[in-house]
This record gives C-alpha cells, structure tokens and sequence, in this order.
C-alpha cells in the first residue's frame, strides 16, 4: 500500500474523515487483499507455524492497527476465502484503480507468504503466478516481485 493510500486508510479508519462507503472500501481493499494472502498460505493444504507468523506480521504491517486488529482481519478473510476458493474472485474485490506499486506489493507479500516455511510448492508457486497475472503483471515483473518477497525466506 502506497503511502498515500495508508494515510488516506488512517484517516478514514481512526479519524472518521470520510464519509461510511469510504471507510467500507477501505475495510473491503484490506479484507479482500488479506484474503489472497490467506488463499496463498493455505493452498498447499498446511498452514505453517511460519506462515501464519509471516501471515499476520504482514496484515498488521500494511492492513491492520496492532496485533488484535490483524488477527481480526485474518479470521474475516479466512471466511471469505472458504466462501470464494477462487483467487479471480478475490483479486475482483480489490478496487480497480489500485496502482502497480499497490499491486506489486501485495504480490510480493503473497510471495513472501508462500516462502515463509523455506520452500515454494508447486501448487503456491502456480497460484503466485496466477496471481502476478491476474494483477495484469509481466513474468519479468512477477520474477522481481518473487525476489523482494522472498528475500528474506528461510532457506529450506
């Protein structure tokens, strides 16, 4: 999320500047961008120590005020993710004038994600790249997004 975006977010959230349909599209961006990142954790059929650690870290970083916010969050998306099951589903929730820094970066966070246990699966390593896609991205800039996302991985 853009600086901009987060300082809008902030103010929509805890100031209350904004009117409610603002402060549920904020509300709706997180909720559905968490949603990929829990889509992305739990596809290979094992949520990690190590993700859901990653998992949270990160929602709590960009979407979530604290600790108890972020888990908040994730539970709601965890729902919505069983509701949908499908990342095209979940990348239509995200607002259509999302920049390709917002986008990228969320990308790398669904990388980062998938590596935080040391290992890149098959089937996460398909979904990132669906996703890199479906966020209208190139392989090249989906192979920069993996290398900032897992950058800090553990190795396996």
């Amino acid at each position: 999320m853009s600086l901009i975006a987060r300082v809008r977010a902030y103010a929509v959230d805890v100031l209350g500047i904004g009117s409610a349909d603002q402060r549920k599209a904020v509300d709706d961006t997180h909720l559905a961008a968490t949603a990929l990142l829990v889509h992305v954790a739990r596809v290979d059929g094992i949520l990690a120590f190590a993700e859901s650690e990653r998992l949270a870290r990160l929602v709590e970083g960009h979407y979530a005020e604290g600790p108890a916010a972020a888990r908040d969050l994730i539970t709601r998306a965890a729902a919505v993710d069983i509701e949908t099951r499908d990342v095209a589903s979940l990348v239509e929730m995200l607002p259509h004038e999302a920049d390709s820094a917002e986008r990228s970066e969320l990308l790398a966070m669904a990388w980062s994600v998938a590596a935080a246990d040391g290992v890149v699966d098959e089937f996460e390593e398909a979904l990132v790249e669906r996703l890199g896609r479906l966020l209208g991205f190139d392989e090249p800039t989906i192979a920069a997004a993996r290398r900032t996302g897992t950058a800090d991985a553990p190795a396996p």
